[in-house]
């Protein structure tokens, strides 16, 4: 397995004129990687990929790799409505050493099935020495990769897992019974990680791993070693921290959240806005209520 356990989704950090910092990105992937995280995703919606140019997308995805330093495993988002536009990223990623690629499934211009089969295999076949984990997320996409579409592609060699954002439990099992076992699974869904391992799962890309990486790396250690009651109640812990992460459009939450634990600044590209100030209270007393700011 390269992927499994609890895998950041790697914010995006800016500066007050907009550019990438790079000083912010660095030090927080050193704070993910030391706090246990199992694997990062670079440039995928919590790094606000639609807003990066290509240039952009490409240098953040190279820098996290130089920066993991082979400690973890880097999973390059290289998902776009455009495929040749995906495959390009895909061969970058591969030349920059990521251990995989993540393909969102096209957005807007809304694929059939059949669209969405012969996108992600002309993806996987440009460059077959890179594992590929497909991104089903119907809340952003609008489509919805089904099960039988999930079973097709799994037949391609270097396509060897999901990302499941579409938080419906009976997924996990119905895509392990179609793909069988060695197909990997990781939830899109921080609330409901645990109780997608125990469905079947393999690990979760994560938004709130960002905040608290140790948490979310020992939530699935636990489970790992079968301690489930522990597992529950960090599980329950955090419950409160998964909530509010998503009150809105993620991920303006998780960064406001980093800047109040001086992470990264609370600066996001337009059309993203920061929280409105209801919510910024609602994160503030949760941050305190699990001592992570005073």
């Amino acid at each position: 397995m390269l992927f499994k356990g609890s895998i950041p989704a790697v914010i995006t950090p800016f500066d007050e004129k907009l550019q990438i910092d790079y000083d912010d990105l660095s030090q927080h992937i050193e704070f993910l990687i030391t706090e246990g995280s199992h694997g990062l995703v670079s440039c995928g919606t919590t790094g606000e990929s639609p807003t990066l140019n290509h240039d952009e997308h490409k240098k953040v995805t190279e820098f996290m790799i130089n920066q993991a330093k082979g400690r973890v495993p880097v999973m390059a988002g290289c998902g776009s409505n455009s495929t040749e536009e995906s495959i390009d990223f895909v061969k970058h990623a591969f030349k920059s050493g990521a251990s995989a690629s993540l393909l969102v499934s096209p957005y807007y211009n809304k694929p059939t099935q059949l669209g969405l089969y012969e996108h992600f295999k002309k993806v996987a076949e440009a460059c077959k020495t890179l594992p590929v984990y497909l991104y089903n997320i119907p809340g952003r996409s609008v489509v919805k990769i089904e099960s039988v579409t999930m079973k097709k592609l799994s037949a391609i060699n270097n396509i060897v897992g999901v990302k499941d954002a579409t938080a419906d439990l009976t997924t996990p099992l119905d895509v392990r019974n179609s793909c069988g076992k060695k197909f990997q699974q990781l939830s899109g869904e921080d609330a409901t990680f645990l109780a997608f391992l125990i469905s079947g799962g393999d690990g979760c890309i994560s938004v709130t791993a960002n905040v608290i990486p140790n948490i979310c790396s020992k939530i699935y250690e636990l489970w790992r070693l079968r301690k489930i009651d522990e597992a529950m109640n960090l599980n329950f812990k955090i419950y409160e921290l998964n909530n509010i992460l998503f009150t809105e459009t993620s991920p303006a939450p998780v960064k406001y959240a980093l800047s109040r634990m001086k992470k990264c600044k609370n600066i996001l590209r337009l059309p993203l806005v920061s929280v409105e100030k209801t919510t910024k209270n609602k994160i503030d007393k949760v941050l305190k209520g699990l001592r992570l700011i005073k």
